[in-house]
């Protein structure tokens, strides 16, 4: 296993030095950490990023895994998009991000991998972060309709709105969220803490038996 390791370090470290020098400016920074690495590259180079990445002898990452998306509201660039890639060939894996605002759409992904399909529109619909060129752009979550996007961190808790089956009318409603009560603050204090009873072999705990 250690060799295995080893020989996977040693490819994933000549993968980034490959990156490097076929993207230049283009590959922001690298990040290589417990036997992974990561690849942070401008969000207009994503398509051919990827390209080289799936094409490219020394790379083969023939199949995309996963996009996903995670929000840092504090940055400028609040959201990165987030791009898993394996390849078969080499035994290796590959993380690929790029940063956008709410503003600022990612160029789709769906040329390169037909799978990003999927995982953009869920993207949209969690973060809102738009993919310019995307096929079918439409929410694949959430119901018709919806209100924002649930994944950012602003979003609140409690939604927007209820939606339920009326037995009444007979059909779906959409409603204002109302709370049965308000939101509670718990301390998380036992409720054994106000006991003064003793009980039988409490005099073992503090020591007097």
């Amino acid at each position: 296993m250690s060799e295995l390791l080893s020989d996977n370090s040693a490819a994933l470290q000549d993968l980034r030095d490959l990156l490097k020098a076929h993207f230049g400016a283009d590959v922001i920074d690298t990040v290589y950490r417990y036997g992974e690495l990561t690849v942070v590259v401008k969000r207009e180079s994503i398509v051919s990023v990827l390209t080289f990445l799936r094409d490219d002898a020394g790379c083969l990452f023939k199949q995309l895994i996963d996009i996903c998306g995670v929000d840092y509201p504090e940055r400028a660039e609040r959201f990165e998009v987030v791009y898993h890639l394996l390849s078969l060939k080499h035994n290796l894996r590959i993380r690929v991000k790029v940063s956008t605002d709410e503003e600022t759409p990612v160029p789709t992904a769906v040329g390169v991998y037909s799978a990003a399909d999927w995982f953009e529109r869920e993207t949209w619909d969690m973060y809102g972060v738009f993919f310019a060129d995307h096929p079918d752009p439409r929410r694949i979550l959430t119901d018709y309709g919806f209100e924002g996007h649930p994944l950012r961190k602003d979003f609140p808790l409690t939604g927007y709105v209820e939606v339920r089956y009326d037995d009444e009318r007979k059909r779906v409603v959409y409603e204002p969220v109302k709370l049965v009560q308000d939101f509670r603050n718990f301390d998380f204090e036992s409720p054994w803490e106000g006991m003064q009873n003793i009980l039988p072999g409490d005099e073992k705990a503090e020591g007097n038996a």
